[in-house]
C-alpha cells in the first residue's frame, strides 16, 4: 500500500459507495424528475451503512455555476445531499465532462467536496483510483482539445459567466447536452458488445499498470456500460454505468469492489 496517499479507514459495517452518469434534466423535466426520484430512494436505502459516497460525474446534464445563480430544478436531490451531510456521511462529487462547470455552491450550501481530477486513495488495504474518465487514454482528440482550449479555459469560462446572459447561457449550453444525449444514446447498441481490449479506459488502466502505478481497483463512469472486470488477480475494473438503463452502481466494503443494480 502506498503510504504518500489519503487513506479511508472504515468504521465497522461501514461502506463506500459509487456512482455515475445520473444526467438529471435530460431529456425533458418529467423523465429527468422520475429519475431524480429513483436516486433519492437509493440513497435512503444506503445512508445507513454509508461512511462516504462518491458521485462521479455527469450528475446533471449541464451545469454551470454563474457568481450569482445556479440552475433551475434539482430540489430533491440536493435536499437529500445536504440530508446525508448533515447525518455525518462524506458525500465527494466529481466533475464530468457535462458538468464541468462547478465551483463552490456544492461546498458552501450543502458542504460535499468537489474534485476536478481522478483521485487515488486507500482504504484498508486496498488502493482505488477513481474518476469520471473523460479525457484519459488514447483517441478523442477532438474532446480533449476542447476540453483544454474552451470548457476549462478559465477566459473562456470567465467571459461566458460575464457576458452570456443566464437565459441565453442556459438555452445554449442545454441544447449542447440534448445533443449530445441522443448521440449517447444512438451508441447504447454499440456498448452492448463491447470488446473490452479496444476501449481507452481499460487501455489507459493497462498503461498505468505497466508503468508501475498499481491499484487495486479502478473506478470511473463516463462510458455508460455497467462493467465489473478483474483484469487479473490483482486488479479490477469497475465502470458505473449510469441510471438511464442500469441504475447502477459501486460498493466497496474493505475487501471487495462490486458492482450492483438498484
Amino acid at each position: 500500500m502506498k503510504k504518500d496517499i489519503p487513506h479511508i479507514a472504515l468504521e465497522p459495517g461501514k461502506k463506500l459507495y459509487f456512482a455515475s452518469d445520473f444526467h438529471l434534466g435530460a431529456p425533458n423535466h418529467a423523465e429527468s424528475l422520475v429519475r431524480e426520484k429513483r436516486i433519492i430512494t437509493w440513497l435512503d436505502q444506503i445512508k445507513a451503512d454509508a461512511q462516504e459516497i462518491f458521485l462521479v460525474g455527469d450528475l446533471f446534464d449541464f451545469w454551470f455555476e454563474y457568481k450569482r445563480a445556479v440552475p433551475k430544478g434539482f430540489v430533491r436531490f440536493f435536499g437529500k445531499l445536504a440530508e446525508l451531510v448533515d447525518a455525518g456521511i462524506t458525500v465527494k462529487i466529481f466533475t464530468g465532462n457535462h458538468d464541468l462547470w462547478m465551483a463552490d455552491y456544492f461546498q458552501k450550501e450543502i458542504g460535499t467536496e468537489v474534485i476536478h481530477e481522478p483521485i487515488t486513495f486507500s482504504s484498508q488495504a486496498k488502493t482505488l483510483y477513481v474518476g469520471h474518465g473523460d479525457g484519459l487514454g488514447p483517441g478523442d482528440k477532438a474532446y480533449k482539445f476542447l476540453k483544454k482550449s474552451l470548457f476549462t479555459n478559465p477566459i473562456c469560462t470567465f467571459l461566458f459567466g460575464r457576458i452570456m446572459h443566464p437565459n441565453l447561457g442556459m438555452f445554449l449550453g442545454n441544447a449542447w447536452s440534448l445533443n449530445s444525449w441522443k448521440k449517447n444514446r444512438a451508441e447504447d447498441v454499440v456498448f452492448d458488445e463491447i470488446v473490452l481490449e479496444k476501449e481507452f479506459l481499460y487501455q489507459y488502466i493497462m498503461e498505468m499498470e505497466k508503468s508501475g502505478s498499481h491499484h487495486d481497483f479502478y473506478i470511473f463512469g463516463h462510458r455508460h456500460i455497467a462493467l465489473d472486470s478483474q483484469l487479473n488477480e490483482h486488479t479490477k475494473y469497475v465502470n458505473l454505468g449510469d441510471w438511464i438503463r442500469f441504475n447502477s452502481y459501486g460498493v466497496f466494503d474493505g475487501e471487495t469492489l462490486e458492482l450492483k443494480r438498484f
